[in-house]
């Protein structure tokens, strides 16, 4: 039974797999399509939202370092995700990769896990971008029916209609092609950096110098809260929680990493990529390395704008251009975050169809699934139906307290990537490499311990909302996927039947 949970699916089996035509995507993404995915991800909830949040409440000015703490960390994982895209070009991500390194349940349990990351994720940024919408219809004088706007934090019974039309439209984006989802993405894309840039040098004018002191406020105890509601490092080594100090921009880090959330699922995007080997490695650490560059920027101006004291913790930027006497730049910006979050929202949804994708391909969920539109060439039935359900997620679900779960998701992800990388390069050092994670076993194992660093400072309650997550993926694992498996039931697909069929460009 052992030797069956652990049992891997080869390099090669997996890029046969992608040749099936009735389960083959369209390879149509360049190095360009990648990175302006990326970016389109990357930015948005968190660099309008959670820079004035974690200044004030934990780092102070130096929310500067928070960013780039929590960059590092994406950093170390991004060259373990550079390596793998580019080694194994197949849909599925950190699932496809566990697969062929670690084994079919680690691969399951890797898989079920990204489902639940992106399928949050992809609720909190459409109930987000309808809080956004009603915003700017408020302030036109327009108003929604009474239980028919956003409920987020209002406890009111009700269904947010704008969060679900956007998943359903973005849904059938994704079903019609990527190539359209590219180039939609690219206009967002050039908006929201538009936006960024003009916050980041029109602030740059207001800053006053007195603002940065202290740079690094004192620290303060504060006092805990529940058990649950505190972090599990405080659990486990019964530290006080504390804000400010060294320790503050560390809690900050583990904050602000839900902004960085994203440059994982361009790896999702490999088998539908033209030149994988080349063009993965640089949309994964290009668009990482942009959005770096310009969350830095952003919180050095905003904190020098204002005070971090007096900072706004749900519009800072806007609300600090307010402070200084501009109130136009408040609706420019608020324009660009709504605008830029419909962007995040298909990019997670297409992480999780092509995830979803990749593990009923292998029989793990039902090869219903796998199948792909005869035209367009996408996977149109999960895309389908993980829009729906996810529709009616956002719809009638109010996710705040739910949202670090996506945390720990991604964070999860980080871990097993980079234990996979060490393990495939001891058992398959055959394989051509176009791109080799520097210094290994280093950087992976600097990758699982800033990773985990980061988990154990997330409250123990997501901890607890995860296990019971995982619970559940183990009884589906062991009650349809072990034994529906195609390794378990020998359905492979062999070189003879590829080498039958004509070639994509034949077809």
């Amino acid at each position: 039974m052992s030797s069956t949970l652990f049992r891997t699916k080869r390099v090669e089996q997996s890029l046969l797999d992608t040749e099936e035509p009735e389960h083959a995507l369209k390879k149509s993404l360049s190095a360009l399509d990648l990175t302006v995915f990326g970016v389109g991800v990357i930015i948005g909830t968190g660099i309008f939202v959670l820079t004035g949040t974690v200044a004030k409440n934990n780092a102070g000015p130096a929310v500067g370092l928070a960013f780039v703490t929590a960059a590092v960390a994406c950093a170390l994982a991004a060259l373990c995700y550079a390596e793998f895209a580019s080694t194994v070009p197949v849909a599925g991500s950190a699932y496809t990769f566990s697969y062929a390194s670690l084994g079919e349940l680690p691969a399951w349990i890797i898989g079920w896990d990204l489902v639940l990351e992106f399928a949050l994720g992809t609720a909190v940024v459409a109930v987000g971008w309808s809080g956004y919408i009603q915003s700017l219809m408020a302030n036109a004088g327009w108003e929604l029916p009474a239980g028919l706007g956003s409920r987020e934090g209002t406890g009111d019974f009700g269904f947010d209609i704008l969060a679900a039309a956007l998943v359903l439209l973005l849904t059938c984006v994704l079903v019609v092609g990527m190539k359209l989802s590219a180039r939609i993405t690219a206009l967002v894309v050039v908006i929201k950096v538009t936006v960024v840039l003009t916050v980041i040098v029109a602030g740059a004018f207001f800053i006053d110098g007195d603002n940065y002191d202290p740079f690094v406020p004192k620290t303060q105890t504060v006092q805990a809260g529940s058990s649950l509601q505190a972090p599990l490092i405080q659990l486990m080594f019964g530290w006080a929680p504390s804000n400010y100090g060294v320790m503050g921009i560390f809690t900050a880090a583990s904050v602000v990493f839900f902004a960085f959330i994203g440059f994982d699922v361009v790896a999702t995007a490999a088998e539908e990529t033209k030149n994988p080997q080349r063009d993965m490695p640089r949309g994964i650490l290009g668009s990482l390395l942009i959005c770096t560059t310009l969350y830095v920027a952003v919180s050095i101006v905003v904190t020098g704008m204002q005070h971090y004291t007096e900072l706004s913790v749900d519009a800072p930027l806007a609300d600090a251009f307010k402070a200084t006497g501009h109130p136009w730049f408040a609706g420019f910006i608020s324009f660009g975050a709504a605008v830029g979050l419909t962007t995040v929202c298909m990019i997670l949804l297409l992480g999780q169809t092509r995830v979803f994708f990749a593990m009923s391909r292998d029989g793990l969920l039902p090869r219903f699934f796998s199948r792909v539109h005869p035209r367009f060439k996408t996977p149109h039935r999960p895309t389908i139906l993980l829009g729906v359900l996810i529709a009616v997620l956002a719809g009638f679900t109010p996710l705040t307290e739910l949202a670090a779960l996506v945390n720990i998701g991604t964070l999860f992800a980080f871990v097993v990537v980079a234990v996979g990388v060490m393990v495939l390069r001891r058992t398959r050092p055959d394989l051509h490499r176009a791109f080799r994670t520097p210094w290994v076993p280093v950087i992976p194992l600097l990758s699982v311990c800033a990773s985990l660093w980061l988990m154990i400072n997330l409250p123990a309650e997501t901890w607890v909302r995860f296990a019971i997550w995982m619970a559940a993926g183990f009884l589906v694992y062991f009650c349809y996927g072990h034994s529906h498996s195609r390794i378990a039931r020998h359905e492979e697909t062999t070189v003879g039947e590829v080498m039958k069929r004509p070639r994509r460009d034949e077809r």
